[in-house]
């Protein structure tokens, strides 16, 4: 007889009735996911049934595994409740195709004017070879995703931002039912950033204002904005967790923040004024970035509330 072992007991690491038995040890990282999970569960109950708008460009666009990553990020929300809606951008690809295709760009004040023929590539990349791919990757976890333009049912109606700027928009009317229609159904809303004109035309929408006002249409829990930077940031370069609009307006006024930073905290504090319950920004480098913000106690960047 085995020590240890009671009598007519089978020794756990030999095999008992021709049947080899497997052995394990509890493992700390075991141990520390079932904790996690243990811990989201207040979370996950609170964002059963919440719609959440995810801005995705930047680094999460970068390179097939960050892809594949977001993807699986965004089928566990849609698997454990959520609705998520992605507006993707893909400047750097629209700049890749203009470069190949040998078609100049001209600027104003910084910014590209979108002419007839430059539209014609942007729509090709954002709503084909963007869109598509991204779709592809949310499908490939075993979710159900549906690539869809502003243009498709009324989504985003547009008036153009400025003649000098050619066709670039500015939402001014969404009709958020076909996406409500698709969450009914559990599919996932994948949405590249184009509107339609008053008179038939196509216009390039920024990526940020057009997730902004998406999410303010279908009145989103969240605003999740995804970015290359870790939050905003105070006068010390220190990531601030918890503001609110009227912070925001502050140290926009003083100065603090600035550059790049400031068309992002203007989409959030729209899209809060537009009926959005929060608008965070957070680090897309960050592995898991969105299941860290919605999911844990400490979340994984700027969350900007209402006063």
């Amino acid at each position: 007889m085995t020590p240890g072992n009671a009598p007519g007991s089978a020794n756990p690491k030999t095999p008992t009735n021709g049947i080899k038995m497997k052995t394990q040890d509890m493992n700390r990282d075991w141990i520390a996911t079932a904790k996690t999970l243990n811990k989201a569960l207040p979370y996950l109950q609170r964002y059963a049934d919440a719609t959440v708008v995810i801005k995705l460009g930047g680094h999460a666009m970068g390179s097939d595994e960050a892809m594949e990553e977001f993807a699986r990020d965004v089928v566990l929300m849609r698997q454990v409740g959520v609705n998520p809606v992605v507006v993707h951008g893909g400047g750097p690809m629209i700049n890749a195709m203009l470069d190949k295709l040998q078609i100049k760009s001209e600027f104003v004040n910084g910014k590209r004017v979108t002419d007839a023929a430059t539209m014609e590539v942007v729509e090709m990349v954002l709503s084909g070879l963007v869109n598509k791919r991204l779709v592809q990757a949310i499908n490939g976890q075993g979710g159900r995703a549906v690539g869809l333009s502003g243009k498709d049912a009324g989504l985003i109606t547009c008036i153009q931002t400025d003649p000098a700027l050619g066709f670039v928009g500015t939402p001014n009317k969404v009709n958020p039912q076909v996406l409500r229609d698709l969450a009914e159904k559990e599919y996932i809303p994948v949405i590249a950033p184009l509107g339609a004109g008053l008179n038939g035309e196509t216009f390039n929408i920024n990526g940020d204002t057009a997730a902004g006002a998406i999410a303010s249409g279908l009145m989103a829990d969240r605003l999740l904005l995804l970015t290359d930077v870790a939050g905003v940031k105070n006068a010390q370069g220190e990531v601030l967790t918890d503001l609110t609009a009227a912070q925001i307006k502050e140290m926009t006024e003083a100065g603090t923040i600035a550059g790049g930073m400031i068309p992002k905290t203007e989409t959030a504090l729209d899209a809060l004024a537009g009926g959005v319950r929060a608008a965070v920004i957070l680090d897309g480098r960050a592995p898991n970035a969105c299941l860290l913000e919605l999911f844990t106690e400490h979340g994984a960047g700027s969350i900007i509330r209402r006063n």
